[in-house]
């Protein structure tokens, strides 16, 4: 099971950059329309977020240490952040697509902020999955016998 931990947040990891990129895809699309960011909403809304569930129940079922099973569902608590910080820029701009305030883009760029805040917390799964799936190997490897000389 720690392997399938390993591989959920290296599929997590790829959901994130790929999010950056239709992120990317996005902002240079003309011209802009309602389908402009559906690759980044889709990714952002479904995959991310069952991606983290997913590696959070295998963390758990790996019998994963508890600090590293919160931090698995790190990505899907800062995910929700993601909506709360385009909700709050909507709101401020009073739900106009055309006219932005300097406070409204101030909170749409803690957007851009929060997603390398995941990237960081999904990096960081990553990294400890492995060597939790690392010290498993190493336990379970035969002990070499010593005997001592007479």
């Amino acid at each position: 099971m720690r392997r399938v931990f390993v591989v959920l947040s290296g599929l997590l990891m790829i959901a994130l950059v790929l999010q950056f990129y239709f992120a990317a895809v996005g902002a240079f699309d003309r011209p802009q329309d309602d389908d402009t960011y559906a690759l980044h909403s889709i990714n952002g809304m479904m995959i991310i977020p069952l991606l983290s569930i997913l590696t959070t129940v295998a963390a758990a079922v790996a019998r994963a240490p508890g600090r590293l099973i919160g931090l698995s569902l790190a990505p899907l608590g800062l995910v929700v952040v993601q909506v709360l910080i385009i909700v709050v820029g909507n709101v401020i701009t009073g739900g106009s697509d055309e006219d932005t305030s300097p406070a409204s883009l101030f909170v749409f760029g803690l957007h851009a902020v929060n997603a390398m805040l995941v990237m960081g917390a999904a990096a960081t799964v990553l990294r400890r999955a492995r060597t939790f799936a690392a010290e498993k190997s190493t336990v379970d490897a035969p002990q070499p016998t010593v005997t001592p000389v007479a």
